[in-house]
């Protein structure tokens, strides 16, 4: 399965808000500019999770995008689906009469299988969870830093 860059950039987009998400509402611009998105492209994505209901906007001077949830009540998997539909690692799984074979077909019950599992990850995996890991990759960086600055003394 290859995501496509709206997937990418819509996830990079709702982890910076949330990692933000006690400071008020973040601006297209600010967001696009801390990860390196095309701006217009950027408000593309977001009108797609505003309609989902994974943001919500406010206008004006100091205007810009909200989380709706709780990182912890937001999934990688709601996301990516919001923004490349559902996962489908075949046409069989989603197209009962794709083929002459497929009440029979020896490969479906694989597909079914990874496609579940795909989604069980996607969906195990919160905003928050990210959060956390981008937090401790970050201490860990300090902390390296922080060791050879006191080696060196």
């Amino acid at each position: 399965m290859k995501l496509s860059t709206k997937g990418k950039y819509g996830l990079k987009a709702i982890f910076e808000l949330s990692l933000h998400v006690d400071e008020g509402p973040m601006s297209v611009n600010m967001i696009a500019s801390k990860q390196n998105i095309p701006e217009q492209y950027l408000e593309q994505i977001f009108s797609k999770m505003k309609k989902a209901k994974l943001v919500t906007s406010v206008r004006g001077a100091q205007g810009g995008y909200l989380l709706n949830a709780k990182p912890q009540d937001i999934t990688v998997g709601d996301v990516l689906t919001v923004l490349e539909g559902p996962v489908s690692l075949s046409q069989c799984i989603i197209d009962e009469g794709c083929c002459e074979n497929s009440n029979d077909c020896s490969t479906k019950l694989v597909w079914e299988k990874l496609k579940k599992g795909i989604e069980d990850v996607l969906n195990s995996i919160t905003l928050q969870d990210m959060i956390d890991d981008y937090n401790k990759k970050n201490n860990i960086k300090e902390f390296d830093i922080t060791k050879l600055m006191n080696t060196k003394k």
